[in-house]
């Protein structure tokens, strides 16, 4: 694991009313250091959009329990995932999420500097981001909850340890 924070570029999409239109969304460029200099950021990380657990448990957690992470000084909490902006935008949206920012990974550039790349080939999934949650602060990372089991085609989902509970009582045992 790394001490700090991979320094990529992520593709975002942001909405901009001066566009007009059905899809008044532009491209921005988000770097690493835009999202983690000088805050203290949660990031939970998980396989896919409209994936199973992802989708029933993992993001809705973080979701349900935004505003007593931001009660502990988080400044945002951002949800990583291996899939392009519309893919994430879209998930969002049908799973009413409003509070947590979600973060594309399209080319898994973060998850592969992170070491958390990995197969899901047996799923049909390619490159997909292995299920983990961090707490960040100005870049350096201070605690990291990995999923067991790390490995390539791994046959089970682990999630175990990178729910939003166990953030909060990390959060608030500090």
């Amino acid at each position: 694991m790394k001490s700090t924070v991979p320094e990529i570029t992520f593709k975002t999409r942001v909405r901009d009313e001066s566009i007009g239109g059905d899809n008044p969304f532009r491209w921005q460029d988000v770097t690493s250091s835009d999202i983690f200099k000088g805050k203290s950021i949660v990031v939970l990380a998980l396989p896919g959009a409209f994936t199973p657990t992802c989708s029933s448990t993992h993001l809705p957690g973080y979701e349900a329990k935004y505003d007593a992470l931001k009660a502990q000084g988080v400044d945002e909490v951002y949800c990583l995932s291996v899939n392009d902006t519309f893919s994430m935008f879209q998930w969002a949206k049908q799973l009413d999420i409003s509070k947590v920012k979600m973060l594309p990974d399209g080319n898994g550039d973060f998850s592969r500097l992170m070491g958390m790349l990995v197969k899901k080939e047996n799923l049909g999934f390619g490159d997909r981001s292995w299920r983990y949650s961090m707490h960040v602060v100005d870049g350096e990372i201070q605690q990291l909850f990995a999923e067991s089991g790390l490995m390539d085609n791994c046959p089970d989902d682990p999630f175990e340890v990178s729910d939003a509970d166990t953030m909060l009582n990390y959060l608030t045992s500090k």
